[in-house]
């Protein structure tokens, strides 16, 4: 069904990088199912944007704001607008539609991805010319105090020359010999991922052996250029920019539309080279976990990992369970759990194909299993997190 087929939208959103190549999809995808809507499209400076957007004549905005300036010549052109990052900024965000994502859970997932590889040392690495990088910070920082943890934080050169790569990687390098190892450290975004494992190299470490690195927004060329591959935390901003149009839209067409935040939700960590390594010193059970979730879970019994380690059952299932805290048997549901979100979120496949696929015996053990560790049905989830 067409709706606001005379839309005019300004799209202020960065498409360097996955978040807002992302986003901007989800938009697309609004406009082909309900439009079509016209674009104007400006990754750029917004002050050469305003006068081509009166000229334009357009109708709505979704637009990044990285600063109060932008904020101010945003909603000057009164019209109906949603922001990106607005609500990081010291100004009156009432009456707002503003899209960000959902600090807490990217932080938790970061975390517990490291925690499951056992790591016992945690440090935190952001950027000062970033507003939400505090953020997500005071985000970690709560989740391993919950735990007793404590992380060590990177202080970041005090001046913009002394911030520039070129002289700052050195002072990274020298902090990060000063670590204790092995440690998981959380990156605020994939840009800094990449700068910590640059500063690795030189500060004489080893990825992951001595340090795993974690980034935040899983833009696959960026983490795959990296040395060695990024492990980073997904963001479903697809489905952020489909729910941003579908306000958009109603606020175009006169309709009331309540001031709520879109929070983007965090799909878990896609696991590369830079985490892929679990910090226990027995060797048996840290080739046990190599096993499991190479094979996401899939395909294998307790028995069948025992056989290949050939080891006797239950003194690995001590050993993994004094390492970990947990059984053999919950790693391995764990990593089929992983394995069908991501099914679910990834692909079109229907339930029964995704049970097959993750290893479940069948389709309904499968959805009994994951509504009592979810809280709600694979179909359920599935429609939560797409349009």
């Amino acid at each position: 069904m067409s709706d606001n087929t005379n839309a005019r939208v300004a799209l202020l959103v960065e498409t360097a990088r996955a978040f807002g190549r992302e986003l901007l999809q989800g938009v697309a995808q609004f406009s082909h199912d309900r439009g079509p809507w016209s674009f104007l499209i400006s990754p750029g400076d917004f002050d050469q944007v305003v006068p081509k957007f009166k000229e334009w004549r357009g109708t709505g905005i979704i637009a990044r704001i990285p600063d109060v300036k932008t904020a101010e010549q945003v909603l000057a052109l009164g019209v109906p607008t949603l922001t990106i990052g607005m609500s990081y900024l010291d100004v009156d965000c009432s009456g707002i539609v503003d899209i960000y994502p959902d600090e807490d859970q990217i932080a938790q997932q970061a975390a517990d991805h490291l925690l499951d590889r056992a790591f016992r040392n945690f440090a935190y690495v952001g950027s000062p010319d970033r507003g939400w990088c505090q953020r997500r910070h005071d985000a970690f920082r709560r989740y391993l105090n919950g735990l007793g943890i404590e992380p060590i934080v990177y202080q970041s050169p005090k001046t913009p020359r002394t911030r520039k790569w070129e002289y700052e990687q050195a002072v990274m390098a020298e902090w990060i010999r000063s670590l204790p190892t092995p440690i998981g450290v959380f990156a605020c975004d994939d840009d800094r991922g990449r700068e910590v494992l640059e500063a690795s190299a030189i500060a004489g470490l080893n990825v992951p052996e001595d340090m795993a690195v974690v980034g935040v927004d899983n833009d696959d060329v960026f983490c795959e250029l990296s040395d060695p591959p990024l492990s980073s935390v997904r963001l479903n901003a697809r489905t952020a920019g489909y729910r941003a149009a579908q306000v958009l839209s109603d606020m175009m067409a006169g309709r009331s539309v309540a001031p709520q935040p879109i929070v983007v939700e965090a799909l878990g960590v896609v696991a590369r080279r830079s985490s892929e390594i679990v910090a226990v010193e027995d060797e048996d059970v840290a080739e046990a976990l190599k096993i499991i979730h190479s094979n996401h879970g899939k395909d294998m019994s307790v028995d069948d990992i025992v056989e290949e380690l050939a080891v006797s059952r239950r003194n690995l299932e001590k050993r993994f369970r004094d390492a970990l805290g947990r059984s053999i048997l919950d790693e391995v549901q764990n990593a089929r759990l992983k394995y069908s979100k991501r099914l679910l979120v990834d692909t079109s496949y229907p339930v029964s194909r995704i049970a097959r696929l993750a290893g479940f015996g069948s389709v309904g053990y499968f959805i009994q299993f994951f509504q009592r560790r979810v809280g709600k049905t694979p179909g359920k989830y599935r429609e939560d997190l797409t349009h």
